[in-house]
């Protein structure tokens, strides 16, 4: 199982997951506004607001949803985001107690 976690401008949320939800097996996603600070070239720092997308995935499902995320979250500008894939070693369930490394 990975974890698959996105920064993406909030205007193409919407976007975005109507092409995950396209997915057979898409399992969900959570959501979440961050403000992200970066550097300009004069040196000072600039806020942002955008949104977080995290998502628990079985391996067969990470490349599809990591595309769908980078086109539909595409506008070709600064500040498009990232997308991060990190290996999770258990996942438990906590209303059920089941475990799971990849399903």
């Amino acid at each position: 199982m990975k974890e698959i976690k996105a920064i993406i401008q909030p205007f193409m949320l919407p976007h975005v997951l109507d092409a995950l939800h396209a997915i057979e097996g898409f399992p969900g996603a959570t959501t979440s506004v961050v403000q992200g600070i970066g550097a300009r070239e004069s040196g000072s720092f600039e806020q942002h607001l955008r949104t977080k997308l995290e998502i628990i995935a079985p391996d067969r499902l990470v490349d599809p949803v990591v595309e769908a995320i980078q086109r539909f979250a595409h506008t070709g500008k600064a500040g498009d985001g990232y997308v991060f894939v990190v290996s999770l070693e258990k996942v438990v369930k906590i209303r059920t107690g089941d475990e799971s490394t990849d399903t």
